[in-house]
């Protein structure tokens, strides 16, 4: 399993929420779902992660995604960036 990560400022959550509802990047044809967070000082702040079956799906998303273009309009704090986890516990 991997996943994409990726930190956005936004001018407006609910315009941009619009847009990602859209898919411009093609993300339900190959994830297998997501999480979308927002900050709470910044609710204008957004932190996306979305899961995938394998690091070559998430690695085709990833450039779809960048070529779709949908990213160009926000302030891109970390860029789609593949990622696995390495470690996850329950407290």
């Amino acid at each position: 399993m991997a996943y994409t990560v990726v930190h956005l400022e936004v001018p407006d959550f609910d315009e941009w929420k619009k847009l990602f509802d859209a898919d411009p990047g093609g993300r339900r044809q190959i994830a297998k779902g997501h999480i979308l967070s927002r900050g709470i000082d910044n609710p204008n702040e957004v932190f996306v992660r979305s899961e995938f079956a394998s690091v070559e799906d998430a690695r085709t998303f990833r450039q779809q995604l960048l070529d779709s273009g949908a990213l160009s309009a926000f302030t891109v704090k970390t860029e789609p960036t593949v990622v696995e986890v390495v470690e996850q516990e329950t407290y």
